[in-house]
Parts: C-alpha cells; sequence; structure tokens
C-alpha cells in the first residue's frame, strides 16, 4: 500500500466555467488555468501520481504544451489511472477536501464522485469528496481562487 498526497490552487475569474470534479457549477467566475483548471480533480491526480512515484501533473502535462491548453482533467484523469494501471497499482481510496467560500458546492458532490468513479473504474465509495469555507480568510475566504487536498491509498498489485 502506498499513500500519497495531492495539492492545487487556482484563482477565480470572469468569462471561465467553472468545473469542479468534472461537473461544471454554476458560478459568476471560473477558475484560471491552462487546462480547464479543475481544482479538484487536478489534487486527485497528483495524489495518484505522487503514491506511485510517478511525479506531479506539472511533469505530465506541462502547462507549456499547447496540446493542454483548455484539456478536460477528466481525460488527464483517465490517462493517470492507466499509466497506475501499467506500474500494477490500484486506487484503494482517496479522500478530497475542496477549500471554497463560494459557491456552494454540496448538491454536485455525488456527481463528482460518480464522474471521478467512472474514470477510475472504482466503486463511488471510494472516493470520499468534502468541501469547506476558510471563514472568510486569506485569498480562498475572500473568495480569489480555491484549493483543494487530496489523500489517497494504491495498493500495488502483484
Amino acid at each position: 500500500m502506498r499513500i500519497g498526497h495531492g495539492y492545487d490552487v487556482h484563482r477565480l475569474v470572469e468569462d471561465r466555467l467553472l468545473i469542479l470534479g468534472g461537473v461544471q457549477i454554476p458560478f459568476e467566475k471560473g477558475l484560471l488555468g491552462h487546462s480547464d483548471a479543475d481544482v479538484l480533480t487536478h489534487a486527485l491526480m497528483d495524489a495518484m501520481l505522487g503514491a506511485a512515484g510517478l511525479g506531479d501533473i506539472g511533469r505530465h502535462f506541462p502547462d507549456t504544451d499547447p496540446k493542454y491548453k483548455g484539456a478536460d482533467s477528466l481525460k488527464l484523469l483517465a490517462y493517470v489511472v492507466e499509466l497506475l494501471k501499467q506500474k500494477n497499482f490500484t486506487l484503494w481510496n482517496a479522500d478530497i477536501t475542496l477549500i471554497a467560500q463560494k459557491p456552494k458546492v454540496s448538491p454536485y458532490l455525488a456527481e463528482m464522485q460518480k464522474k471521478l468513479a467512472n474514470v477510475i473504474g472504482c466503486e463511488m465509495a471510494r472516493i470520499n469528496l468534502k468541501a469547506t469555507t476558510e471563514e472568510h480568510l486569506g485569498f480562498t475566504g475572500e473568495g480569489a481562487g480555491m484549493a483543494c487536498h487530496a489523500v489517497c491509498l494504491l495498493e500495488e498489485n502483484g
């Protein structure tokens, strides 16, 4: 068994869609980034890559590469899952905490969980999602951006 931790942060800006866990969330701002800036999926991928000792998403999907401009993070996650399969790893479970003052994302957590589990090829119960605010403290509390922490446990097969 191998443990990994992932962290990601993106600035909130106007004229961008807000995508979290592969789900489009209605909001007046979206996350700024080279890809779709899905901070939740990015943190999960970093945790998975870290647990397997395979670096981070910047190494696999550099923001200097135009082919990742506007990329769907669920497709990037599918690549990470395939990479882990090639290295004989399976996700045992993941625990993910989104940090955002607004919008309220609890109505969308089940849909995010389902999308992530489908891409990973695991039971929904293996993906735990939580969201919290920063009580108006710091850049996330001021609504300037969002952050996400993810921890995962991988099982090495054979």
